[in-house]
Formats: C-alpha cells, sequence, structure tokens
C-alpha cells in the first residue's frame, strides 16, 4: 500500500506541475499559429502582383472574384494572428482562421500531401484554441473579469 500512496502522490504532483505550465503551454500554441498565418500575409503583401496572379489563376476561391479574394484572405492573414498572438476575442480569431485554413484547402486544388498536412495541423490547433479558449496569458482572461458585469454576463 506504501508504494500505491507513493505512486498516487507523485502523480498528484506532476498533474499540479503540468496544470502549472498549460498556461504557457496555450501561449506558445497561439504564438506558433498566429505566426504562420502572419508570415503568409506577410509574403502576400511584399509582391501584390504576384498575389494577385496567384488568386487569379492557382488559388479557386469559390463564390468570390479572385481580387476581392485576395484583399479578404491577406486582411484575414495579417490582422487575425495579431488577436490570436494577444489572446484578445482569442476564441473569435482561431474560429476565423480556423474557418479560412479549410477555405484555403479547398481553393488550392493542387495543394501537395505536405501541405494538407501542415494545413491538418493548424486547424486541429486552431480548434483546439476555439474550444479551450486562448489561456490564463491572454487579454482575454486579463480583461474578461472586468468587461464581464459591464455586458450583463
Amino acid at each position: 500500500m506504501n508504494a500505491l500512496s507513493k505512486g498516487l502522490g507523485l502523480a498528484t504532483q506532476t498533474c499540479r506541475g503540468l496544470d502549472w505550465l498549460a498556461p504557457l503551454g496555450d501561449l506558445l500554441l497561439r504564438l506558433y499559429v498566429a505566426n504562420v498565418f502572419w508570415k503568409a500575409g506577410l509574403v502576400k503583401i511584399q509582391s501584390w502582383p504576384s498575389t494577385l496572379y496567384l488568386f487569379t489563376e492557382e488559388y479557386k476561391v469559390p463564390l468570390l472574384p479572385p481580387e476581392l479574394a485576395a484583399y479578404l484572405g491577406t486582411g484575414v492573414e495579417l490582422f487575425f494572428p495579431v488577436l490570436l498572438a494577444l489572446g484578445l476575442a482569442g476564441r473569435l480569431a482561431a474560429f476565423v482562421l480556423f474557418v479560412f485554413n479549410i477555405i484555403a484547402v479547398i481553393s488550392y486544388p493542387t495543394l501537395n500531401a505536405a501541405g494538407l498536412a501542415d494545413h491538418q495541423l493548424w486547424g486541429l490547433l486552431l480548434a483546439l484554441l476555439v474550444l479551450r479558449g486562448p489561456g490564463k496569458l491572454s487579454l482575454d482572461h486579463l480583461l474578461w473579469p472586468s468587461l464581464r458585469p459591464r455586458l450583463g454576463v
């Protein structure tokens, strides 16, 4: 029984340590995914003629004219990663990027297996952020207690 007690005690301490590290994990997760989309947005604005060409010839965004799709896509990739990194409207930012990620996969019919695997990983990580929220090291966590009474929630 003594070994069982020691094992349970060790397991409890390990879980407490992991709970303590979870906010850092949430932050690193947000920063990783935000960085991916942010860099893609920066590439698009560095060579706007190339971006317009890609949206006209390569990407087949459903229901939108290519130029509008280019502007909207670039805007999403430059705005929402900032919100995600800060953890401000974190669930909303993660959701928008999750949907954007799906549209990117649908719109690029010649996406190779490695590219698809990347998008699947990003989609999974974004889904986790939508479900869990941005975590304790976020502006949402800092601001929500003061906003809650004002919103009547």
